[in-house]
């Protein structure tokens, strides 16, 4: 008689749970969204108000001058916090900015927010006018170079000439020809709003859209390039698609991808690079304040201002990432699993 042997019972595997499936899924986006971009806006503000505090230079005696005591100057110390370790001011500092307190600027005793409000118009305007540009001459050169072979040499001479051009010399070639020269725009100031601020505008937007012009005809020509070659994109011409329903359908959509991370990089960096223009074109906004103040050591003003532009390259990024999701339909479904 043959003895049958018991197997033991198998444990059921352990199911996820469409809670815990939807709490991991959260805590992805939380980390994404929120914690990623508050730890680089705290680590990038730390930096610069630690380098601010070692460089050499006293804000006090900035503020009261030479002829001040001791007294006053341990005084005037004591109430700016000074007298505080580093990291003591610095989460000070987050604290009251979270309040929505800048604090004062050391240079023009007023708030912070005072300061850069009116200067922060013009920024928007310029970043606003040489983002246009860039966006329309650089993909336009761009779907040129990649979708005509014949105009290709042309376009990839301009990209070799435009990105070797920094912001700097732009400018001065710019102010040297066409507001010094031929007197056809202003040589300095922002104008009055309206036309005329546009007038003001047209040579500093131009000068920091030249490099990226550049930078964004090259990646636009390179993606476009890609995707031709791609076999999909192959099959379907060997098919006998119209070739405007193949370039609209298969390769300008999954060209876009790459084309829309260098437009937000581009935007990003554009608010940084203000800065050059705005000082070879007595621009009275965020960039010219910005290098006042690092002269100054008015760290209030330097603070919100480098907040200012992480800020800016934060959302960047968001908006990229959501373009992203909506020109790749894969992406949306690999961002959606656990």
């Amino acid at each position: 008689m043959t003895a049958l042997t018991a197997e033991a019972p198998v444990a059921p595997r352990p199911r996820t749970t469409k809670g815990s499936s939807a709490g991991r899924r959260w805590m992805r986006h939380a980390v994404r969204w929120i914690v990623i971009p508050l730890g680089t806006v705290l680590v990038t503000t730390f930096l610069v108000f630690a380098a601010l505090s070692l460089t050499p230079g006293d804000p006090v005696a900035q503020i009261l001058g030479g002829k001040a005591t001791d007294e006053q100057r341990a005084l005037l110390r004591q109430q700016l916090g000074l007298d505080q370790p580093l990291v003591l001011r610095y989460i000070n500092w987050v604290l009251a900015f979270v309040r929505g307190d800048m604090g004062m600027s050391y240079t023009y005793h007023t708030p912070v927010s005072s300061v850069i409000a009116p200067r922060l118009e013009i920024t928007i305007q310029l970043v606003t006018f040489s983002a246009l540009i860039i966006f329309i001459v650089g993909i336009g050169l761009g779907l040129l170079g990649g979708l005509a072979i014949r105009i290709r040499p042309a376009v990839a001479g301009v990209v070799a000439l435009l990105i070797s051009v920094p912001s700097y010399v732009a400018a001065t070639a710019l102010l040297g020809v066409f507001a010094v020269s031929l007197r056809w725009f202003p040589s300095f100031g922002a104008g009055q709003p309206g036309v005329d601020r546009l007038w003001h505008l047209t040579l500093p937007a131009i000068a920091l859209s030249v490099s990226w012009v550049a930078y964004m005809t090259q990646i636009s020509m390179a993606s476009i390039d890609d995707q031709r070659a791609k076999e999909h994109v192959r099959t379907a011409i060997g098919r006998g698609l119209p070739t405007r329903v193949v370039v609209r359908k298969h390769v300008l959509r999954n060209a876009g991808v790459p084309i829309v991370t260098a437009a937000g990089l581009t935007l990003a960096a554009l608010v940084a690079g203000s800065v050059v223009v705005e000082t070879a074109f007595t621009l009275d906004g965020v960039g010219s304040l910005l290098v006042r103040s690092v002269g100054t050591k008015d760290v209030p003003v330097v603070l919100a201002i480098s907040v200012l532009i992480v800020i800016v390259y934060v959302v960047a990024m968001a908006v990229v990432d959501l373009l992203h999701v909506a020109l790749d339909p894969s992406l949306r479904l690999r961002k959606g699993r656990v």
